[in-house]
């Protein structure tokens, strides 16, 4: 199940994950940017202590003997094996042996907080599952004076590749020790549930060190970032449909149904029990799920990123009735395989796919030279399609390959390493400015296509790369000549007139097709 697992991340080049792009242009300057003091000119990099660094970190050695994108495609790939291999160990340390239920957990190593990109925190969960899979082996062991010593620098670690992954680890190693505290005191004739979480605490103080890390990173002068937008109920119940969200919408509620189904017969079906471990465990991660608003330390999505864990750890504390029939339990594995079988199917599909439409836009970057200021337009409606684009950061591997500017840059302090510079892009310096729309959305800050092409500082940019734009007046490309053009109305402009057009507001139609007129006079 394991190998299984990377099946869908064997054909693409560059895994099609949304914001993967993006880090792998901060990838390139961390590697080059002691070798090409030119970057300087265009962002600035610093190493400092947070807990987002699992990729950053490793990607150097991994480059070393691999190259940057064929090491972030290994490392990419053995997240979800990482996943699987987690949640597999996980069931077999609670229930004794990995029952056949727990195959409809693994679909979920493919979930939509992977397929949006947070590699860092992708990472770290499945590191998670297995450190806690090996902090319940230690304990069926009673290994407890070496669990605690050697579990100290394995949650620094573990916090330094992503904060949540301590987090959720911290979670669930609370949940496990509780249940174990008070099955040890209930068998002394003692099963307060106080004396229990007491001593839960003290078994998990190994884990706490990372708290002084946290304090540190956040009380730093640099650091920015709020953390906003608690309790939206209507979101949280939409990520909870999203878990498998990818490219079908039918396909993939499909899936969460077949998951729903599962755990509803875990309650209903006397074939079927719930693990008080893992049912606990989950339970907490439900809770935090609940409590976590959508927006922590300037990061989005922190809320949705929890569901899918929740889930699978959930679907894992399900096991068979003791005495259950083998014809019954073999019919959940088959069913189960076959579940698993059908996601991983669609996945390489979706992704081969996806693949393709990359893979044709990348073909632009041969009409560039090598560090060219490029400022990219890549079209979104406002409308949350579900099969979400894959190009909002493909401009990031210009940055990537050709050591070229790109804008699709995040730029937060305290955040990563890198943030940008360039004052002359004005406010198409970096994420998300490489965002167009065919309209003035709500709520975000992307600008419609046209007020992009009419305001961008011309005298800034040497190119100007469009991906998939909505549909635009061509008179606003006057001045630009087109040298490559793609799918979709996708088009590479060299900037051959710097002067910068009259910024009319495109909502008054008239008005500035006189302006343009003017112009073009």
């Amino acid at each position: 199940m394991t190998l299984l697992a990377t099946v869908p991340l064997w054909w693409p080049t560059i895994p099609p994950l949304v914001d993967l792009p993006g880090h792998m242009g901060r990838y390139r300057v961390e590697l080059a940017w002691a070798s090409h003091p030119e970057l300087a000119r265009w962002y600035d990099f610093r190493w400092s202590l947070i807990g987002n660094l699992g990729i950053d970190l490793l990607i150097i050695p991994v480059a070393k003997l691999f190259g940057l994108e064929t090491g972030v495609k290994l490392i990419v790939i053995a997240i979800p094996a990482l996943t699987v291999a987690g949640l597999l160990w996980i069931a077999r340390e609670v229930h004794g042996r990995i029952p056949a239920t727990a195959l409809f957990a693994l679909p979920l190593a493919y979930s939509y907080p992977f397929q949006f990109g947070f590699v860092n925190f992708a990472l770290a969960m499945a590191l998670a599952l297995l450190l806690f899979a090996w902090w319940l082996r230690l304990a069926r062991q009673e290994r407890l004076a070496f669990r605690a010593a050697v579990f100290v620098p394995l949650s620094c670690l573990l916090w330094l590749c992503h904060t949540f992954g301590w987090g959720t680890l911290g979670v669930l190693a609370f949940s496990a020790e509780m249940i174990r505290q008070h099955d040890r005191l209930k068998d002394g004739g003692d099963g307060h549930w106080l004396a229990s979480w007491i001593r839960a605490g003290l078994g998990c103080l190994p884990l706490a060190l990372p708290l002084v890390l946290m304090v540190v990173w956040r009380t730093g002068d640099h650091v920015s970032g709020q953390t906003a937008d608690w309790f939206d109920w209507d979101a949280k119940l939409h990520w909870v449909t999203m878990v498998l969200r990818d490219r079908w919408r039918p396909f993939d509620l499909a899936g969460m149904a077949v998951m729903g189904a599962v755990l509803v017969a875990g309650l209903a079906d006397r074939r079927l029990q719930y693990s008080r471990n893992l049912g606990l465990s989950a339970a907490f991660l439900i809770a935090v799920f609940v409590l976590l608003p959508r927006i922590v330390f300037g990061s989005a999505y922190a809320d949705m990123r929890l569901a899918p864990f929740a889930l699978a750890i959930a679907l894992i504390a399900i096991r068979p009735r003791p005495g259950l029939a083998f014809r019954h339990a073999a019919g959940f594995a088959a069913v189960g395989l076959v579940f698993f079988g059908v996601r991983l199917a669609g996945t390489a599909a979706s992704y081969w796919l996806y693949d393709r439409s990359t893979t044709q836009a990348l073909t632009a970057l041969d009409h560039l030279p090598a560090g060219a200021r490029v400022v990219s337009f890549v079209g979104r409606r406002c409308v949350d399609d579900w099969a979400y684009t894959r190009l909002e950061h493909v401009p990031a591997l210009l940055l990537e390959r050709k050591l070229a500017y790109s804008n699709d840059q995040w730029s937060m302090a305290g955040a990563q390493q890198l943030t940008t510079r360039y004052t002359a892009a004005k406010g198409f310096a970096h994420d998300p400015s490489q965002i167009v729309t065919d309209r003035k959305c709500q709520r975000e800050w992307w600008r419609p296509v046209d007020r992009a092409l009419t305001r961008f500082p011309r005298d800034a940019f040497d190119y100007v790369w469009m991906l998939d734009p909505p549909p635009y007046d061509p008179a606003l490309a006057s001045g630009l000549t087109p040298i490559w053009r793609g799918e979709r109305r996708s088009v590479l402009y060299r900037v051959d007139d710097r002067t910068q057009p009259a910024t009319v507001d495109p909502a008054q139609p008239a008005q500035f097709s006189k302006a343009l007129s003017r112009r073009r006079a």
